[in-house]
Order: structure tokens, then sequence, then C-alpha cells
């Protein structure tokens, strides 16, 4: 087979219509009616004729976009060459194309995972308490108390420090810092928090890669960090004796005769809010909780039944809701609520009347007026805080038997049910606490103790008028306290 010259192809010239040389064995020219020359390489596999044209057009010299008769040549006479392996030359390009995709995509992806690997190597001790707080903590104050706990001492000691970096030493650190200045209690639910968020990172990726060389909180042992005789469990026992029940109301007393007679008010001091006081006598003649209290609505009391219906919404834990027969004891305190309060929908409303207050207002209120109990990890007085009414106003038995608090008048009111021979049942069903036993026993037993708890309820205000009259001598069911 003759063998076209560069020449000669150079010479050829277009038609009216495209048409083909024959340049050299498999390899073709074709003109097409422009002019415009293109290369075909003709090879057969598996007894199939294939044509393939490379992409560069023809030219006498080979750059990006022509291919010159000698390097079109070599292509050609390499692309037969592999027919003959029984390879197809198109094929062998699409997959060099993917494997070279493949690749290319491997690299990207390696690329990217050094990326996330020096991403996460760089998350701090904040990044994981946002993405904790986010996705694995729902508590019922929507984390507000978890959120003010790590703000006040968590993240300013190591929110900036990396995730792998912070060891127990750094932990017990802040929770020693959190004991040295007495908050004792809240030294063993911040441990407890801690001990969440670590727990919930070391099941998850970035966190448990960062923390493959071990859970920092599994080290830390809270009952050497806090003082030996603190009660870990929290079990409180104070109860309010008979005497101190009558000292506090004396208190109350004595504080608003004295205020009421001051010449100067702005400089006397300022007795209990009068809703503060009637939640105090709610609370011990119905053994609500203080929460439960504060979140009352008006709607949900009624005077003519003398009832007032606790949501399940409002309940700890969210157990059941419960209705409460108001004696005639807790229904005056009530009225003289409502007195107070009656034109807004919250039995203890928010200064702007929008909500009601804080669930630990109450508390914090019967807190400030025994500033006795209030000391550094040294013993020393701690400071008074500022726009806040504090004395020792509401110490009781000049403080022998330690503080009090609203919960202990939950106790206080159960313990007297008790010594009124009032069945534990009943005081628990009073209480809405889930009643013990096994299954079968809940499965089976569905008494609501209804009447019960009426009369209980009706006991308990009776036997606190009596006790609270002024100048009563002889208290029945007197019960021996824990002052």
């Amino acid at each position: 087979m003759a063998k076209m010259t560069a020449k000669q192809i150079e010479a050829l010239k277009p038609q009216a219509k495209p048409y083909k040389r024959s340049v050299d064995t498999g390899l073709m020219i074709r003109v097409a009616t422009d002019g415009t020359k293109s290369w075909i390489i003709q090879y057969c596999v598996e007894k199939r004729q294939h044509d393939y044209p490379p992409t560069r057009k023809w030219g006498p010299i080979t750059d990006d976009a022509h291919l010159s008769p000698v390097d079109a040549r070599t292509l050609a006479s390499t692309i037969r060459a592999l027919a003959r392996e029984g390879i197809d030359y198109r094929k062998k390009l699409e997959e060099d194309r993917l494997a070279t995709e493949q690749a290319a995509l491997a690299e990207a992806a390696l690329i990217e995972a050094q990326r996330a690997l020096l991403k996460a190597e760089s998350l701090t001790i904040k990044d994981m308490f946002d993405t904790w707080l986010a996705d694995g903590v729902r508590r019922s104050d929507g984390n507000a108390e978890i959120l003010r706990a790590f703000n006040a001492d968590v993240l300013p000691n190591i929110g900036a420090s990396l995730v792998k970096a912070v060891t127990e030493h750094d932990i017990r650190a802040i929770l020693r810092n959190v004991v040295g200045r007495g908050a004792k209690r809240m030294a063993v639910i911040l441990k407890d928090n801690l001990t969440q968020m670590f727990a919930w990172a070391g099941k998850r990726q970035p966190w448990r890669k960062l923390l493959a060389e071990g859970d920092p909180m599994a080290l830390i042992e809270i009952d050497k960090i806090v003082s030996p005789e603190y009660d870990l469990d929290n079990v409180c026992d104070r109860i309010l004796s008979i005497t101190e029940i009558r000292e506090l109301h004396d208190a109350f007393e004595r504080l608003n005769t004295a205020y009421a007679n001051a010449g100067k008010k702005r400089r006397h001091v300022q007795p209990v809010e009068p809703t503060t006081q009637a939640a105090v006598w709610i609370m011990l003649s119905t053994l609500c909780r203080v929460g439960e209290l504060s979140m009352a609505r008006w709607e949900h009391v009624d005077f003519d039944a003398a009832e007032w219906v606790i949501p399940k919404a409002n309940v700890k834990g969210k157990i059941s809701a419960l209705t409460i027969s108001l004696s005639p004891f807790a229904l005056a305190q009530f009225r003289k609520l409502q007195s107070i309060t009656g034109k807004g929908p919250y039995c203890f409303p928010s200064h702007d009347g929008k909500t009601h207050i804080n669930v630990k207002s109450i508390t914090k209120q019967i807190g400030d007026r025994q500033c006795m109990f209030k000391v550094t990890a040294s013993k020393a007085p701690r400071r008074l805080l500022k726009n806040r009414h504090q004395s020792d106003a509401l110490v009781l038995a000049d403080g022998e038997n330690g503080p009090w608090t609203p919960h202990d008048l939950r106790r206080t009111g159960a313990t007297l049910m008790q010594s009124l021979k009032i069945d534990k049942v009943v005081i628990n069903s009073c209480q809405n606490h889930v009643i013990a036993g096994g299954k079968v026993e809940r499965h089976y037993l569905h008494h609501k103790f209804e009447e019960e708890m009426r009369e209980a309820w009706l006991k308990l205000g009776a036997h606190l008028e009596l006790l609270l009259r002024p100048k009563a001598n002889v208290i029945p069911g007197e019960f021996s306290n824990a002052a």
C-alpha cells in the first residue's frame, strides 16, 4: 500500500462532499467540505471493525490541537497493536478516564479526611458543650441550669481547651473551686453533668476519636473532692418541729407589724413578701412542691369546690396531674394570695406579669433570711449580695437545727399527717408519689384514695389552724421533731 506524504496530505482539496484517503495501514485522512482534515484510525477487535477519530486534527506538526502524520502513524500502530491483543482502544480510554476520576476522588477524599482530622483535633470543650446542649440533653427548664453552671465554672476555665488535651486534673480543679466557695451540692451536680456530657461524646464522632485515650471523668471521685461528712445522696431529713412552725408564724407577724409601724420604711427591714408567706402555709398544708406552686395559675384553683389542680406538665417528672382538696386553712391562704395577684393569670406572677416567677425565687427569699448559714469553705460569713433583702429573720430555734427550705415544709406536712395516724399510702398519694410495690400491684390496684386524701388534707389543715391559734396550749398529735 502506497503511503501518503505530509505534502500530499496537505495538498488535498475540499470537494462537494466529504471524502477519505488512505494514509497508511489502518490510518485514514478525512477531508470535510470546508477543508478541515481529520484522522481516522481503523482497527479490528473480536472480528469487529472499529473507527477511532483522534480528538486532534491533522496538522504539519503536533501541538495541543493538531497531530502530525508521523505521530498519527505512531498512534495508529499503538492502537492496532492493542487490538491484536484483544484490547479495544476506546474502552481502554474510558477505563483510563474512570480510573483517573476515581484516583482524583480518592485523593480529594483523603485531603478532606485530613482536613476533617485537623478540624476535629482543633475542637474545644466549648464546641463539645454546644453540640451536647443542642443534641444530647433536654431538661425541663430548657437546659437553663446546665447553661448557667457551665458558663460560671466550666467554660471560663477549660472552654477554649482542646478536647484531647483536657485531663482529670483540669476537671478536678474546677470541682474543687466550686467546693471551695461552699457549693458542695452544686459541685456534685456539676460532676454528674460533666460525666453525662463526656459519656455522650464518647459514643459519637468526632468526639470519640478525640477521647481515644480515655474519658477524664472516669477518674473523678467526687467523694474525694467534697468533705468526708457531706452526704452525696443528698438525703435530707429536716422537718420543722411544732415549736418551729409557731416560731415561723410569729416571725412573719413580727416583721409585718414592725414594718407597718415603722416611720421611715425605706430604712427599715422589709417583711417577707405576703405572697411568699402565703406560699409557705400552702406548701405546709397541701404537701405540694415549691416549683408546682410557683407555676400555679388561677384557672386551676376552684374556690367553690375548694380544689386546686396541679397539671401534669407542672408536676416533677410529669408523673400525673394531682387534684388537691383545699382545707379551710389552705383555702384562706389562696384567698389572701388572690387579693394580691388575682388580676392576672398566675398565682405568683413575674415582674412583668407575662409568666410565673422563677421556680427558685421563693427558695431564695427564704434562704436570704437565714444568712448565718451562708458561709464560705473557711466558715467565714459569705458577702452579702446586692439588691437582695438579707437577714437572719427566718432562722428558727436559734439555728440549732440548721437552715430550712421550702421542700422541708413538704416533709414536715407529711410527718404531721403521720402523727395524725393517717395511712402512709394516703400520705404518699397526697404527695403524688409513685406508690411502692411490684408491677403486679401497680397493674391491678387502681384505687385513687380520693376520699382518703381529701380527709387527710382536711385533718392537716385543721391541725395547723389549732397549732397556730393564739396562745394555744395543747396540740394533739405532737411528733418528736428532728430539732
